[in-house]
């Protein structure tokens, strides 16, 4: 009996040829693959903390999740609990005054933040400022919503800060986005007061709005937490995300914020409310209760144990011949590889393949990262020191 192929006149929308899988989507399947074979592949690429919360926030959520009224549909603003939580968490650690009920906004982590950011404040054919290297999702996304997509550099030798001279030359006509992020990922370029005031100032000059993503100012960092929000004026000009996910041991929980004026924060809702229907409460209770965590929490879970595994990286990064800043703050070290290697997977596959150790080449950030790699921290001890000692064998 002859069958139809009914689908074979459908065509996916034009958006689609506009992306791609996500880079560790696919090689994920092809380290599944191996580890498949028995190959037993050790990463060290994703940044997903694989420690946990802290004992009361898992205590809350669970006490929480056994009441019978606590499982309905919840509102998109967030419960009022968690609103205070995150202004608290301003004040207490940037010293940024908020008001919980007008200038911030939950949010299902920081990827659905540049979703509604972009589509809030930006129509087709406008333009985003994005940095290379920089976020794959910050490409992504502006190409999926139909933006123009103007890259700016990010170079080692300006530690991998926008050249505000190069932005100046620009044609900035139409320009209604730039995103930052800082501490910077992928590169551990540092943020400083100066950055922060530059951006400001060159945002209110040219009417652009700074989003800056910032959910690494806790990891590797014992001096003081910087915002760009702590700028005066930057509330009127700029938007900052901040993620639970690496500074509280929480990527699977999908809270974070973002924090502005109350105008940007009634545009957002306005695409937000359209799109979910809130977050379970109590996990917003209990993420709530994370942001009271002790100040030894945070140095135990954020300082002492990435310093422990950043030098296991760091002698990794030597192994492999590769340079490194070691001031770069972050969950991740990043490293140029040496000019011996025509390009960068030559390296990293070497390594994958022989060494049986996944690690990120710096391409899949833009082209200013095409000759530098990639090495997560969100690994125990005692796996990082099996992939030097891997590593060693093959390269050593």
């Amino acid at each position: 009996m002859e069958t139809k192929n009914y689908n074979e006149h459908i065509r996916p929308a034009d958006r689609i040829a506009t992306v791609q899988e996500y880079y560790f989507s696919t090689k994920g399947k092809e380290v599944a693959r191996m580890n498949a074979e028995g190959k037993n592949v050790i990463s060290l690429a994703i940044g997903s903390p694989d420690m946990p919360p802290s004992k009361e926030t898992i205590d809350v959520l669970c006490e929480n999740a056994k009441l019978d009224n606590a499982h309905g549909y919840q509102p998109t603003v967030g419960i009022p609990e968690l609103r205070k939580a995150m202004a608290g968490f301003y004040k207490r650690w940037y010293g940024v005054d908020l008001n919980p009920d007008t200038e911030i906004q939950p949010l299902i982590g920081s990827k659905e933040g540049i979703l509604h950011v972009t589509l809030a404040l930006c129509n087709v054919g406008d333009k985003v400022l994005v940095p290379n290297p920089g976020y794959p999702t910050y490409t992504s996304l502006n190409r999926i919503l139909g933006t123009q997509i103007l890259n700016y550099d990010l170079l080692e030798e300006k530690g991998w800060q926008p050249d505000f001279e190069q932005l100046e030359a620009m044609n900035l006509d139409g320009v209604k986005i730039m995103w930052t992020n800082y501490p910077n990922m992928p590169t551990g370029g540092r943020a400083t007061r100066k950055l922060y005031e530059q951006l400001v100032d060159f945002a209110r000059r040219h009417d652009i709005v700074i989003v800056n993503d910032n959910p690494y100012s806790f990891i590797l960092n014992e001096g003081e937490h910087l915002s760009i929000l702590q700028v005066p004026g930057a509330k009127e000009c700029c938007i900052e995300f901040n993620s639970m996910s690496k500074s509280h041991n929480m990527p699977g929980w999908r809270v974070g914020l973002l924090a502005t004026n109350a105008t940007f924060v009634k545009w957002i809702l306005r695409i937000k409310s359209n799109i979910d229907s809130g977050t379970f409460r109590p996990l917003q209770l209990a993420a709530a209760q994370a942001y009271s965590n002790s100040d030894e929490w945070h140095t135990e879970s954020n300082v002492r144990l990435y310093k422990s595994r950043r030098k296991i990286a760091e002698e990794i990064m030597t192994t492999l011949g590769c340079t490194f800043d070691s001031q770069q703050q972050g969950m991740f070290l990043w490293g140029k590889i040496p000019e011996s290697y025509a390009d960068v997977e030559e390296l990293t596959e070497r390594v994958l393949h022989e060494a049986r150790v996944f690690i990120t080449p710096g391409f899949i950030f833009g082209s200013n990262g095409k000759r530098y790699i990639r090495i997560s921290l969100c690994a125990k001890n005692e796996q990082m020191e099996e992939a030097l000692k891997r590593i060693k064998q093959v390269f050593g």
